[in-house]
């Protein structure tokens, strides 16, 4: 059914008389009359009475009377919505990132200079963003690089950096910095080897000479800082969301240099259109400092 051909019926409907009606519209009469036909024609029934000059509708046209006025106030909605995403006053975004409060600052300051802008943020693995990015089922991914793929483009962000978390009764708790060969007398609880953290922390440890044994493998960094509470053993975790930690139980130790490390970045496909609200996050996210973990 033509857009056209419900424009048509509509002024019909509404005057009630088809010279009005087509004055209304600027076309001929017998040109309204013909195009009022097709419509019949392709609903398959009569839509109005005609009785010499005066028209009244049948029980289908009042019907799709009620249907046209819906489908002409969606579509002005539409066009509303386009423009309000087109300013930046409306949107979604859907990112898929480990550690959510790692770029809670961004998030806040973005939420504020947009606040029409719904912002989908789930917690996921490096794997797991980049399958939910080429399913379609994200917008963006913030990651640990490099992201091999060539359905993906990546934007370096910033290094992140790993720090040692202790008791505060512990001997190093007082400590400027900590070298890696100061790991192998002492408990950790750690992530298990599965986590991109742990794989980190292994690589640097095996480059030092040391094969590191966990008391405890857990898989979350809230659960290891409460072994660290506990007294468990002390733990490794990604400096910027040690650096948010707010526990006067803990101390947090950064490693002396060269500190284990590794890039994070932006990842999405290649092929998306990038609309305003896309582009607007990444920039916005490219202009600011932080950190973000992985695991």
């Amino acid at each position: 059914m033509e857009h056209r051909l419900l424009d048509y019926f509509l002024a019909v409907a509404e005057e009630l008389h088809f010279t009005k009606a087509a004055e209304k519209l600027g076309i001929t009469q017998p040109t309204l009359s013909h195009q009022i036909r097709l419509l019949e024609q392709d609903v398959g029934t009569p839509l109005f009475h005609r009785s010499g000059k005066k028209i009244h509708l049948t029980q289908p046209g009042i019907i799709l009377m009620e249907h046209a006025r819906r489908v002409f106030h969606e579509l002005e909605q539409a066009k509303l919505e386009i423009g309000e995403l087109a300013g930046l006053k409306r949107g979604r975004l859907r990112i898929g990132c480990s550690g959510n409060h790692l770029i809670t600052h961004a998030l806040i300051s973005f939420h504020r200079q947009y606040p029409g802008i719904n912002l989908n943020v789930i917690e996921l693995a490096t794997d797991e963003t980049h399958e939910g990015l080429l399913g379609n089922r994200l917008d963006l991914g913030v990651v640990f690089l490099p992201l091999e793929d060539e359905q993906l483009v990546s934007l370096p962000l910033f290094d992140e950096e790993l720090a040692l978390i202790v008791s505060r009764e512990h001997s190093l708790a007082r400590s400027a910095s900590v070298e890696l060969k100061q790991l192998g007398s002492l408990p950790l609880v750690l992530f298990q080897s599965k986590f991109l953290v742990r794989q980190m922390i292994d690589a640097a440890c095996e480059s030092a000479g040391l094969s590191l044994k966990p008391v405890m493998e857990l898989s979350t960094m809230e659960s290891q800082v409460e072994m660290v509470t506990h007294r468990v053993g002390g733990t490794i975790l990604p400096a910027s969301y040690a650096n948010t930690l707010q526990n006067p139980d803990v101390a947090v130790i950064p490693f002396a240099q060269p500190a284990p490390r590794k890039k994070v970045g932006l990842v999405y496909r290649k092929n998306m259109f990038l609309d305003n609200t896309i582009q607007a996050f990444i920039n916005h996210l490219s202009h600011r400092s932080g950190g973000i973990s992985d695991y």
